[in-house]
């Protein structure tokens, strides 16, 4: 049996009920019900009745649950869907995936009315001319004019926020004075915080190059905000019957998007809006269920551009699309998935650039003598102490990381010091997981005289915000830090970057949940930037061990890494896919 398919004490509950309503329950039934609820849980859409009841028992099974009313086909209302390829679904799971699926074909086929001589004009000024033979930045925008939906794909640095700040002047060009109103968003407020400083800075460098750019929106919500949570239960205030009062909506981050937050933002779209999704598709998927944005890219398989998405391409942006790239009888969803090539952070010679395209080119084992013997640029290989040295392999990293922000005297400085580097682990508990690595750095630290952790709350503490809470406006993964503070009551404020640069200030005991952040795990880091990472892999297997997991580690430092994992553990990774059982894929796919 596979681990992600272990039960929790609701998916026997869940079975129960479904039991008690149909007249024939049998034990089938019950496997059945709990597997499928099981499998949501860890992150799947559904669940597979091969991984159930076994590859030669399938068709058997299947004909048994489709006798059961409380099983139904597609479009049937029971709490459990079943398909023609035997995927079993929750109800709400289904319907999810089906409307999510049915929008975004009708939203990538409905082609807008284009001004093409306006738009080649602004492309022109926003896009100066490169040596390059096909500018991607300059394809994507034309791609997302052209269409109701687009999918910018890309990993770090490569230009995803240029390049939508640039598309949202286009289509204000576009407008030609009428109202468009555009939403941006993000999952996590700290996501938010970062669009919100990028589009601003790149809104500025647009001033000369375009009289839109006064126009282009400056307000950056969470997701759940922008949707309109409703306190205590799993609403909003926007959906179908009351729609966003938007024309166009950018979502940044959206790998880390579930299905059914994907799904409702999906729904409360206003009738004849735009989406646009920014996202890396190589990056580790959601934390509750779904793999969207690597299920709407098609997990990197493309088919092609269409032939009449190419000669608009060629008219407007005057960039060749070589033959190899074009389709005949491309699905509609091709032409709206563009991804980003170059790479403006990470060059020819850096080693996480490097190391980071051969783990997604399935070619990680060619860069493995580079990383161990120090030739790699800029990304080192250590095989990962054992827990007899741990506390002394540790102390030298992040002695010589952190022995620096502490020193600075302004709370911003102190903040901007202390994200030059970040420990990040791949698992949460144990003594190789961020509770502790975090530990022992206090103990690394306070030995050498950098922080003194006598009680719960001491200078130079850094914490991380676990919730939202929109009063304080603190959001889940927002990172500030304990600092001497004369005008405190208890002589100790927590100290919180904002957009102005000037820090926010709170007492430590109003902090919504929240816990010490030395050391934080790779999920938790997505978003974020650091110039120096120490990327901890326990030296032994675990389901989460997966290619996602170290790349996404990897690209969250921009200039070097220090990598502690096994040879065994980082090819055994490498080849191994974060695995979502899902059925997007193929629906907007085929």
């Amino acid at each position: 049996m596979r681990e992600d398919l272990q039960i929790r004490n609701i998916d026997v509950v869940f079975a129960d009920f479904v039991c008690s309503r149909d007249n024939g329950s049998t034990d089938l039934l019950r496997k059945a019900a709990t597997f499928a609820s099981s499998a949501v849980g860890y992150g799947n859409i559904c669940v597979d009745l091969a991984d159930v009841f076994g590859a030669s028992e399938v068709t058997s099974a299947a004909a048994r649950l489709r006798a059961s009313k409380m099983v139904g086909e597609p479009g049937e209302y029971r709490p459990l869907v079943l398909d023609d390829a035997n995927r079993l679904y929750l109800h709400r799971y289904w319907k999810y995936e089906s409307d999510l699926a049915t929008t975004l074909i009708s939203m990538a086929s409905d082609l807008p009315d284009v001004d093409t001589v306006l738009l080649k004009d602004g492309l022109s000024r926003l896009f100066p001319n490169t040596d390059e033979s096909i500018d991607w930045q300059r394809v994507a925008a034309a791609a997302a004019v052209r269409s109701r939906f687009c999918v910018i794909s890309g990993g770090p640095g490569t230009g995803k926020t240029t390049t939508v700040v640039k598309i949202i002047a286009l289509l204000l060009e576009q407008a030609k004075g009428s109202r468009m109103r555009i939403g941006l968003a993000a999952p996590t407020g700290k996501a938010a915080a970062r669009l919100k400083e990028s589009i601003y800075k790149a809104g500025k460098e647009l001033e000369e190059r375009t009289t839109a750019a006064e126009s282009i929106p400056s307000d950056v919500s969470t997701l759940q905000r922008l949707l309109g949570v409703i306190p205590d239960s799993c609403r909003f205030r926007h959906n179908a019957d009351n729609p966003l009062p938007f024309e166009a909506i950018v979502v940044d981050e959206a790998s880390m998007v579930p299905l059914g937050l994907m799904a409702k933002l999906v729904e409360a779209l206003a009738p004849g809006s735009r989406l646009i999704l920014l996202g890396d598709r190589d990056q580790l998927a959601s934390v509750e269920a779904g793999a969207v944005l690597g299920d709407i890219c098609n997990t990197g398989h493309g088919f092609g551009f269409s032939s009449a998405f190419k000669a608009f391409i060629v008219d407007t942006t005057g960039c060749t699309i070589p033959e190899s790239l074009v389709g005949s009888d491309v699905p509609v969803l091709a032409d709206s998935v563009i991804v980003l090539q170059k790479n403006y952070r990470f060059g020819e010679d850096s080693g996480i650039g490097l190391v980071s395209t051969a783990i997604n080119n399935d070619n990680a084992a060619s860069v493995l003598g580079g990383m161990k013997d120090g030739t790699t640029s800029g990304l080192i290989l250590r095989e990962t102490p054992s827990r007899d040295l741990l506390q002394k392999k540790l102390a030298t990293a992040v002695v010589a990381g952190f022995s620096d922000y502490l020193r600075h005297e302004s709370p911003d400085d102190v903040l901007v010091a202390f994200d030059q580097f970040r420990v990040l682990c791949a698992l949460r508990q144990g003594i190789y997981g961020v509770e502790g690595i975090n530990s022992l750095i206090e103990i690394c630290l306070a030995d050498e005289g950098i922080i003194k952790p006598d009680k719960q709350w001491y200078h130079g503490r850094p914490v991380m915000v676990m919730i939202n809470d929109y009063s304080l406006k603190l959001f889940n993964g927002d990172v500030g830090i304990a600092l001497n503070d004369p005008e405190s009551e208890i002589g100790l404020s927590v100290y919180f970057p904002s957009i102005n640069g000037v820090p926010r200030k709170y007492s430590p005991y109003r902090l919504p949940a929240h816990e010490t952040v030395y050391a934080m795990t790779v999920h938790k880091s997505q978003g974020s930037e650091f110039e120096r990472v120490l990327l901890v892999m326990p030296p032994f297997s675990n389901q989460i061990l997966t290619r996602e997991i170290i790349y996404t580690g990897l690209t969250r430092a921009r200039t070097s890494v220090e990598l502690w994992c096994t040879d065994e553990i980082f090819t055994a990774a490498c080849e191994k896919r974060i695995e979502r059982r899902s059925g997007l894929r193929k629906a907007l796919w085929g």
